[in-house]
């Protein structure tokens, strides 16, 4: 991940490595990527998708990661945050860039994520 390169950190520097909503398939994805990078799979991952869903009868994947990433950091995240439970995040809420035309002609599904390091004052 460039943002750990850019900013010289580990992955265990964070409590909390949050994804949109990757389910449990693109989770396992999502630590396959990290081991091709040399990064081991982070036991401080943590998908809003799958803690939104994780009673749910028949999931799969695919909630909106948008929604589900909003949901749980302005409610459950941001509230560790304030109260202490939390002191660095690092959230990576991905999208997909979906195009009727492109996915009816066989096309990959290009894809986004941006990096946001979320700290409380740590000292």
């Amino acid at each position: 991940m460039l943002h750990l390169e850019e900013t010289g950190r580990d992955i265990d520097y964070y409590d909390k490595v949050v994804t949109g909503d990757l389910g449990m398939l693109g989770s396992g994805i999502f630590f396959d990527l990290l081991n091709e990078q040399g990064i081991k799979a982070c036991d401080n991952h943590f998908d809003c998708g799958i803690e939104i869903f994780r009673d749910c009868k028949n999931k799969y994947c695919g909630g909106s990661g948008c929604g589900c990433a909003a949901c749980v950091l302005n409610g459950y995240l941001i509230k560790n945050l304030i109260e202490g439970n939390l002191k660095k995040i690092l959230f990576v809420a991905t999208g997909a860039l979906l195009s009727p035309t492109s996915t009816g002609q066989g096309e990959t599904i290009p894809s986004i994520a941006h990096a946001v390091a979320i700290e409380t004052d740590v000292n």
